[in-house]
């Protein structure tokens, strides 16, 4: 193959990376509450606000739910890394299509025996995780109920795994040189078109949903997102509770489609409180966060695609993958679907590298939305007991260590938000939120 197109591909990826690098450099809200300076922040103590038994229920829960996590995330990777690259994924493929002939049909074969395998190799920890959710009573479900969320969750996986690997491989196929141009292309958009859809064709999947009755709860809230200046078409409650005791609420969908949902374990919760947490949820509708992390997410994916290129064109990486030549040539080809559990590796892999990023990104925005909160409701004393309520009630890690950090935490701990919240009626001159 020629050198050009790699360049070219080379090129383009370090100037996708560079543009994701400086966008989160330039918008991350390093410092979410301005006027917080370091030297005179009030520091997370989660003694100050939680009872020993808090404390050590806390810590017991995630001393019983780290050990599956992290076993199924060891296996995983070590499984689809060894499919990737190894001759063990191709050869699996070539047996599951052997007797498939047109090539989406055998991409689509290869795809859902991948991800079902994955799937099944997971599912002891799932099953485990499930436990200890069950132990602390956090899950409600029915084991068959359980059965059944993880055979829509993999029917999705199937959707999307599928559309888009049979995409990468027809661009693949019809541009052999420079098929890296349209799969970034494909790939940006696609990652938009799914966030954009998730919210009216996913989540119904798992939830059922219903808009909350008139009253003073749904006028509070809808009064309070017309103040902040949020449109929104409803007040939604969703019935969490058939499968969790946690409490949650978040802001779904985009412009005609946006919409508050509750959770119907929250609607018990003291109605400021209920205003609390939507809005937090308000600030990442009013600051845009999904439409920026989408827009984000789909140039990081883009140009994942052109490194994906670069891997996908080297004879050496698909020989060890066990990729055989193409039917036409002696050179080995990653157009032969032989090749997707290489490129379903790689994708793991760059997944995983990028997550540290992304938890640190994301901690930073969801701070931000708690100090939007603090602004739109100005109640800092609510504010610190639902950030109490949250924490006991979902048995929130009120210590998390820097490994949790990198790996699984998407917003600041508990004791964290707490702070941040102490610290805001200092620099507002509003009366301390009493401590227990």
């Amino acid at each position: 193959m020629s050198r050009r197109p790699r360049i070219a591909a080379a090129v383009a990826a370090a100037a996708l990376f560079a543009a994701v690098g400086a966008v989160l450099a330039l918008t991350t809200p390093w410092n979410p509450l301005p006027g917080r300076v370091p030297g005179g922040r009030v520091e997370a103590d989660p003694s100050a606000d939680f009872s020993a038994a808090e404390i050590a229920r806390s810590r017991a829960f995630d001393s019983a739910l780290n050990p599956p996590a992290y076993a199924g995330l060891l296996v995983g990777l070590v499984l689809v890394l060894a499919l990737g690259l190894t001759p063990a994924g191709s050869r699996l493929i070539g047996w599951t299509t052997a007797r498939v002939r047109r090539w989406p049909l055998r991409v689509m074969a290869a795809a859902v025996a991948l991800t079902t395998l994955l799937r099944v190799a997971g599912l002891p920890f799932d099953l485990w995780g499930e436990a200890v959710l069950r132990r602390y009573g956090l899950s409600t479900q029915s084991w068959p109920q359980w059965l059944l969320d993880q055979l829509k969750s993999l029917a999705v996986t199937w959707v999307i795994y599928t559309v888009a690997l049979l995409l990468l491989y027809a661009v693949m196929r019809r541009f052999p040189r420079y098929w890296w141009t349209g799969a970034a292309a494909g790939g940006f958009l696609l990652v938009v078109a799914v966030s954009f859809l998730y919210p009216v064709a996913v989540e119904p999947v798992f939830n059922k949903f219903h808009s909350l009755p008139q009253g003073r709860l749904r006028s509070d809230l809808l009064a309070m997102a017309d103040r902040d200046g949020v449109p929104v078409k409803d007040v939604l409650v969703a019935d969490a509770s058939r499968r969790t005791t946690s409490l949650n609420a978040y802001v779904s969908g985009f412009g005609s489609t946006r919409r508050i949902v509750l959770y119907d374990t929250l609607l018990r919760s003291p109605r400021p409180r209920i205003e609390s947490i939507v809005g937090h949820e308000l600030g990442h509708a009013k600051r845009g966060d999904v439409l920026w992390g989408t827009l984000v997410g789909a140039l990081a994916v883009a140009g994942g695609v052109c490194l994906l290129y670069l891997l996908l064109t080297s004879p050496r990486l698909l020989r060890r993958a066990g990729v055989p030549p193409a039917e036409d040539s002696d050179v080995r080809t990653a157009v032969n679907p032989r090749s997707l559990a290489l490129v379903l590796a790689l994708v793991a892999a760059g997944t995983q590298i990028g997550m540290p990023v992304q938890n640190l990104v994301s901690r930073r925005i969801e701070a931000r939305a708690d100090a939007h909160a603090l602004d739109l409701t100005r109640d800092p004393s609510t504010f610190v007991s639902m950030q109490h309520e949250l924490a006991v009630r979902n048995i929130s890690d009120l210590s998390p260590d820097a490994l949790e950090h990198l790996l699984w935490l998407t917003h600041p701990s508990a004791p964290d938000r707490i702070a941040m919240a102490r610290d805001w009626e200092r620099i507002h001159g509003a009366p301390l939120g009493v401590r227990r």
